[in-house]
């Protein structure tokens, strides 16, 4: 069974590329947004202590899953596929270096965490809040409060994963390698989103103050 999806899956990829990204990328991304309401709503009642048997019940947002796949369809799909192609030409054509070779792989990793890395993350969290009716002025609040923790957790996992990827996996089935994490990923972000002004995110928003205070104090 397992085998013939594959072929069915690789036989999609080769007649309809972009097509086959966009559509698994919002599949993906959708299943990643259900597992977050779950993690949050069961880890939420944990902590509460007088809950009801009603409340204790898991009522999807079906609106959320369906914005968040929605990302996946206009935005990851299409972009990662020809993100992926591009770098790929650039590091062969452009700084003609040998491919699986460690320069090759550092480069990819170096660059795919400077630019596409931080542009996901920015536009994840900047359509989130559109699609949720907020102002512009709320959108960039809630950026300044989820970006930077969630770039920082990232990567800390991110580069390790795209060794793998960008030394192992054939060009073509790269955004499918990252769009298996990304079910993690999108439930992390979409967990991130949601926990609004947690105190974990407050110490990431003042780390950069506490820097420089002690930083004055060696000084």
């Amino acid at each position: 069974m397992m085998l013939k999806l594959w072929k069915w899956y690789q036989n999609c990829l080769a007649v309809h590329p972009v097509k086959t990204q966009i559509i698994s990328s919002g599949i993906i991304w959708g299943c990643g947004d259900i597992a977050a309401q779950t993690v949050t709503h069961y880890s939420t009642a944990k902590k509460t202590l007088q809950i009801s048997d009603k409340d204790e019940e898991l009522k999807l947002n079906w609106r959320r899953v369906a914005t968040t796949s929605l990302f996946g369809f206009g935005f990851v799909g299409p972009v990662g596929h020809f993100w992926y192609e591009a770098l790929d030409r650039l590091m062969k054509s452009r700084l003609q270096l040998q491919p699986k070779s460690l320069r090759f792989v550092a480069s990819k990793v170096i660059i795919d965490g400077i630019i596409f890395g931080p542009l996901d993350l920015l536009v994840f969290f900047t359509y989130m809040g559109f699609s949720a009716g907020k102002s512009a002025t709320q959108v960039k609040e809630d950026v300044k409060r989820d970006f930077v923790p969630a770039l920082i957790l990232e990567g800390a996992i991110w580069p390790i994963l795209q060794v793998a990827n960008f030394r192992f996996i054939p060009v073509r089935y790269q955004l499918l390698y990252v769009n298996f994490f990304c079910l993690l990923d999108s439930c992390f972000l979409s967990w991130v989103e949601q926990q609004q002004d947690a105190a974990w995110k407050q110490w990431f928003k003042s780390l950069p103050t506490t820097i420089k205070e002690q930083e004055g104090q060696g000084g």
